[in-house]
This record gives structure tokens, sequence and C-alpha cells, in this order.
């Protein structure tokens, strides 16, 4: 590995990290301001899915960038059902305990390897046409 590919690794899993945290912190802006909800949006619908794709290996393809993407958002808010649900059953459910459980998986998730990715996309030879 390249020292530049493991700088940008390391931009991308402290900034992963850190992207819950400022969601959190966010949540003290005055109410309905987009600076407000847009953060906690964004890192809701995608950070844990992030944390646990990325960084991968090693760089990853245009069509393997968008099979992340893709895979982010599901991830990412069956993670939040799942945390929301356990606050629920414990009867400890607020906004600060769902965002602070979710950026702790987060930092927690960025720390280590991101999951790999279905085999087509990790460099998989396609298969030529038939004539």
């Amino acid at each position: 590995m390249t020292l530049a590919l493991a700088l940008a690794q390391n931009r991308i899993r402290v900034a992963l990290a850190l992207s819950g945290w400022v969601a959190l912190a966010a949540t003290r802006l005055p109410d309905a301001t987009p600076a407000r909800w847009i953060p906690v949006l964004l890192f809701v619908s995608f950070g844990p899915g992030f944390a646990l794709l990325y960084p991968q290996p090693d760089m990853l393809r245009p069509g393997a960038r968008l099979e992340a993407l893709a895979l982010a958002a599901p991830l990412s808010l069956s993670l939040g059902a799942l945390v929301s649900t356990c606050l629920f059953l414990v009867e400890g459910f607020s906004a600060t305990a769902f965002l602070a459980a979710l950026a702790a998986f987060a930092t927690l998730a960025s720390a280590f390897p991101g999951l790999p990715l279905p085999a087509a996309t990790r460099g998989a030879v396609e298969r030529p046409r038939r004539r």
C-alpha cells in the first residue's frame, strides 16, 4: 500500500468517525434551521453504512463506488431502526441517545477495515460477449 493511499484511507476513517459527533453537536443549534437537520439527516442516512463499508483495502472502481453508496443507505437505516427499537424497549429513547449510539458505532466501525463488497465489484473479470 502506498503512502498516499494510506493517508487517504486515514482521512476517510477520521471523517467517518467525526461525522456522527458533528451531527450530535448540530442538535444544539436553534430549532428548524438547515444547519441543524441537514447534518443529522445525512449522518443517519449514510454515516454508519459508510463506516461499515469504507475504507476498502484498495481504491474502489467507479462502479464499486456506486454500489457502496447504494449499500450505505440501507445499512445505515437498518442500524438506525435497530438502535431506535432497542432504545424504545429500554424506555430510553431520545434524539441525543439515538445519535450518540449511532455516532459511537460509526466511530468504532471506522477503526476497522470495511466489509468486503460482492465479488463482482472487487475485480472480477467481465465475461466476454457471445457472438
